[in-house]
């Protein structure tokens, strides 16, 4: 045994994927079953604090700099459809277990007059507010001229479908999003 690990550890740690190495966050994580898995968790960590960064900077730009990704996500999903949600559909749709957060960002919302709750029996039902629905309006102008042009100039100089590609990770993370439920429960029992 090397100072360093196992064998099969700096094995795992370098496992190719075809003529490329694997880039993973934690190689003492690498399974000899699944390695791409790790590379794809990896990738998941980089590109959902990515995501998040941009989500917030864009609503900067819109004219709300003080809303997190949450205040952000929730916005937009109360502003889906132009119907009324009640807090556990929000969580729902957005795959969140603790509505607490959710409900704060409801309520920092509320505050800056972007989303009003109605109370109808004993559920608050939420909308956007004129003020909310403008704000979704200037975030999708911000986006369009911000990543929908860098997107379509990538997408169009890769000579390949890209929109398709985007359209079948979209698929795999919903299906993937899935199995990491379905293991937190298994975890959760353990």
């Amino acid at each position: 045994m090397s100072k360093g690990g196992t064998t099969e550890k700096k094995k795992a740690a370098t496992a190719k994927e075809g003529s490329r190495q694997a880039i993973v966050s934690s190689a003492h994580l690498v399974s000899e079953r699944a390695a791409e898995l790790s590379s794809f968790e990896y990738g998941l960590y980089v590109a959902s604090n990515a995501f998040e960064r941009w989500i917030v900077r864009c609503m900067a730009a819109a004219g709300q700099p003080e809303l997190g990704a949450l205040d952000v996500m929730v916005v937009h999903s109360v502003n889906h459809r132009a119907r009324d949600k009640r807090l556990a559909d929000i969580c729902f749709v957005l795959n969140i277990e603790d509505s607490h957060t959710v409900n704060y960002a409801l309520k920092k919302l509320s505050r800056l007059g972007l989303v009003a709750g109605e109370k109808r029996g004993k559920e608050i039902f939420y909308a956007t507010t004129k003020e909310g629905e403008a704000l979704c309006l200037k975030y999708r102008e911000v986006r369009e001229a911000c990543l929908v042009n860098s997107f379509s100039a990538f997408a169009g100089s890769q000579g390949e479908d890209l929109n398709e590609q985007i359209g079948q990770a979209a698929d795999l993370l919903r299906a993937l999003s899935g199995l990491y439920d379905q293991a937190a429960r298994a975890a959760t029992s353990l």
